[in-house]
C-alpha cells in the first residue's frame, strides 16, 4: 500500500469511524433510556429527543412493505450504496479533500443505519425538530452525517472551477 492509499485510508477511518461509533452510542442510549414514543424537550417549541423507529427509507419511504421484504431491500440498497461510496472515495483525487471528507461522512452514516436495519429491521431515530405545526421527520446522527456529506459534495461540485468541455464544432 502506497502513501496516498494510506493517507486516504486514515481519513476514511478518522471520519467514518467516529460517526459510526457516535451514531451507535446515541442509539443505544435512546434504546436503553426511552420507551418507544417517549421523549423530552431540549429547546421548547423547536427541538425534542423522541424515540421513534423508521421502518421505511428517508421520510418513511416504502414503510408499508412487509417487514422481511423491506429489510432485505433496504439492506441490499445500503450495501450497494456503500460499495459506490467506496468506489467514488478511492477514485477521488487526494487534493479533493472536501469531496473525500463528504464521502467519508456518507459512508459512516450509511453503515450506522445499515447496522440498525440488520439488528432491528428498522432505523432508530430520535432527533425531532419542529416549529409550530411545521415538523421535520425524526432523524439520527447517521442521517445527519449523510446529509452534511452530500451537502459538502454538492457545494464542492457547484464551486468547482474547471472550465466546461467545449462542444464540437459542426
Amino acid at each position: 500500500m502506497n502513501a496516498t492509499h494510506l493517507t486516504k485510508l486514515k481519513l476514511l477511518a478518522l471520519v467514518s469511524g467516529p460517526i459510526l461509533v457516535l451514531d451507535q452510542i446515541t442509539k443505544a442510549w435512546i434504546l436503553a433510556n426511552l420507551p418507544l414514543g417517549g421523549g423530552f424537550t431540549v429547546v421548547p417549541g423547536f427541538f425534542d429527543i423522541t424515540h421513534v423507529h423508521n421502518p421505511g427509507g428517508a421520510f418513511g419511504f416504502l414503510a408499508g412493505l412487509g417487514a422481511e421484504v423491506r429489510t432485505l431491500l433496504f439492506v441490499a440498497v445500503a450495501l450497494a450504496a456503500i460499495a459506490l461510496v467506496l468506489v467514488f472515495y478511492w477514485q477521488t483525487p487526494t487534493a479533493e479533500r472536501a469531496t473525500a471528507f463528504g464521502l467519508a461522512l456518507v459512508l459512516g452514516g450509511a453503515v450506522g443505519n445499515l447496522v440498525d436495519r440488520v439488528r432491528f429491521g428498522v432505523v432508530v431515530d430520535f432527533l425531532d425538530v419542529y416549529a409550530g405545526e411545521l415538523h421535520w421527520p425524526a432523524f439520527n446522527v447517521a442521517d445527519s452525517a449523510i446529509t452534511i456529506g452530500v451537502v459538502l459534495i454538492a457545494v464542492r461540485m457547484l464551486l468547482q472551477r474547471d472550465p466546461p468541455a467545449e462542444c464540437p464544432k459542426p
